[in-house]
């Protein structure tokens, strides 16, 4: 079992609580106020000069998210973090916050699907573009690399087929260049994978998923250097407005506090249920990089300290319909987007597209990707093996 690299259990139950503000309250109140108010002229005057170090309006500042903010910082060894209302406008906001028209990205292929249409629709409007790549080759960001890149783009390992990238390799070589990285952590948690120790300038996450943990609340964080924090706070942060309010600020907070003990139960039944798919005669293939038939497998044991509950699978069952019966067949496995709350999920690759084709430029029809969450192993694997039966069942009830 991991052993974590930092202090989680002060940093989650203690640092920034400061309870003696709050009259001694074990858990901070939730202060919901968007407006402060200043005793002296002066004092408002330095409130106007810069926002970030004290409270003038909750768009800029609030005491229950510095709160947030602080803990997050620490769990991933970062100076500063900046809390958003969504995963795609933390990384909207750390990807144009060091771009402008002229200027060229390098992004690994197949990333978050939001991410792509940021960089493939929306910055081209603006003179950005991107070059996608396969990142599992190191050369290739460098190859797609001109005078004018100013972004590399990581996700590592991407959320549907688990490619990595070599995080301290990529990053040695942005350094070299003058290029920033920014890298989307959210599969493994900034416990689970150290991006900002392995060089990494920005690291992104979408908080629905681990950090908030229980499927009720939509959030984003991005961690970077002081000074970098600085820059996007003052731009990108108070221009657009995507801030998480102070109610979702202190549902994260409630969550961080089971954090460690969520991931563990997490990894341990996820192991047993890829087990049982990894051995069982209508699975041909598993996508888990704690797997050992993942081709990355030795650079995931390097670089990841944890391995979430989230992988995928190609069944053998041979048309669109038979996956669809299996994936309807499953009573454990709620059908739904998003993953990394206490609830399994199960995604299938077919419903990207229309019933009877056979792919489309990503993905296979018979590619299902799971999420497993705090149940029982038995429970889920006895629902996988119902799911599979049925289908048995039914190919005997028509000869």
């Amino acid at each position: 079992m991991y052993v974590w690299a930092v202090d989680v259990s002060f940093i989650i139950n203690h640092l920034g609580e400061e309870r003696y503000k709050y009259y001694g309250a074990v858990t901070p109140p939730l202060i919901r106020s968007s407006n402060f108010s200043f005793n002296t002229v002066d004092e408002l005057r330095q409130a106007f000069a810069s926002e970030k170090n004290v409270y003038l309006y909750t768009r800029g500042n609030n005491p229950t998210t510095e709160i947030l903010r602080k803990k997050l910082a620490a769990l991933a060894g970062a100076d500063d973090a900046l809390v958003f209302s969504s995963g795609v406008a933390a990384i909207a906001a750390a990807i144009m916050s060091h771009v402008k028209a002229g200027d060229h990205i390098v992004c690994v292929q197949k990333p978050y699907s939001w991410t792509e249409r940021l960089l493939r629709d929306y910055l081209p409007r603006f003179g950005v573009t991107t070059t996608f790549v396969d990142g599992t080759n190191t050369d290739n960001y460098v190859k797609a690399s001109t005078s004018a890149t100013k972004v590399w783009m990581l996700e590592s390992p991407n959320t549907f087929t688990f490619e990595l990238q070599d995080i301290e390799a990529l990053t040695t070589l942005a350094k070299e260049r003058n290029i920033v990285t920014v890298a989307d952590n959210s599969y493994c948690t900034s416990l689970g994978q150290r991006c900002i120790e392995m060089g990494v300038d920005i690291e992104v996450h979408s908080a629905s998923k681990y950090y908030g943990g229980h499927s009720d609340m939509v959030a984003g964080v991005l961690l970077a250097g002081r000074e970098t924090v600085k820059k996007i706070f003052e731009t990108e942060w108070m221009n657009l407005g995507a801030i998480l309010s102070p109610d979702e600020a202190w549902m994260m907070l409630r969550s961080l506090r089971t954090l460690p003990l969520r991931l563990q139960r997490i990894q341990q039944t996820t192991e047993e249920v890829v087990r049982f798919l990894e051995n069982h005669p209508l699975v041909e293939k598993v996508f888990y990089p704690f797997s050992n038939s993942h081709p990355q497998y030795q650079l995931a044991r390097k670089q990841m300290k944890w391995c979430g509950g989230l992988f995928s699978a190609l069944l053998r069952l041979e048309t669109t319909e038979k996956v669809e019966e299996f994936c309807n067949h499953l009573r454990a496995f709620l059908m739904a987007v998003s993953w990394g709350g206490h609830e399994s999920l199960v995604l299938p690759a077919c419903s990207f597209f229309p019933r009877g084709q056979l792919s489309d430029d990503r993905y296979p029809y018979n590619l299902v990707r799971f999420y497993i969450g705090l149940e029982d192993a038995s429970y889920l694997i006895g629902d996988l093996q119902n799911a599979f039966d049925q289908d048995k069942a039914k190919n005997v009830s028509q000869l």
